[in-house]
């Protein structure tokens, strides 16, 4: 199989349990960015079984107390891009944790809504 995520090193692996892995991202958005992957080969969040979901939980659990022992971030991102129109390109399921720091971005109020051009305008 050609999946990079099936495929890693176990260097890479920072954290684990057994239905998944914590890599930090390759490509990071922020400082930690961190990937929580399944063992499993499946592309969507939805494909999960409920133990894989517990699991994924967990570990991003972890993950978020791993990165504030190391990191001491000021807020959290966590996002999952389902199919391509979402902007997945990795068919292989991996929920981003992303550390947030005050100052990263002039004005973070909305979050994940500035995602695209809001079809709204947020008066959070």
């Amino acid at each position: 199989m050609s999946c990079i995520f099936c495929n890693l090193s176990e260097s890479r692996v920072e954290l684990e349990n057994e239905y998944a892995i914590a890599i930090y991202d390759k490509y990071p958005v922020n400082e930690g960015h961190m990937l929580i992957i399944p063992r499993r080969h499946y592309a969507s969040y939805f494909q999960a079984t409920e133990a894989e979901i517990m699991a994924l939980n967990r570990l991003l659990t972890e993950a978020r107390d791993h990165l504030d022992t190391n990191y001491n971030p000021a807020g959290y991102n966590i996002g999952v891009n389902i199919n391509e129109a979402a902007g997945q390109t990795i068919m292989h399921l991996h929920i981003h944790l992303i550390p947030r720091y005050h100052g990263d971005i002039e004005d973070p109020r909305g979050g994940i809504r500035k995602l695209k051009k809001e079809l709204v305008p947020y008066k959070g």
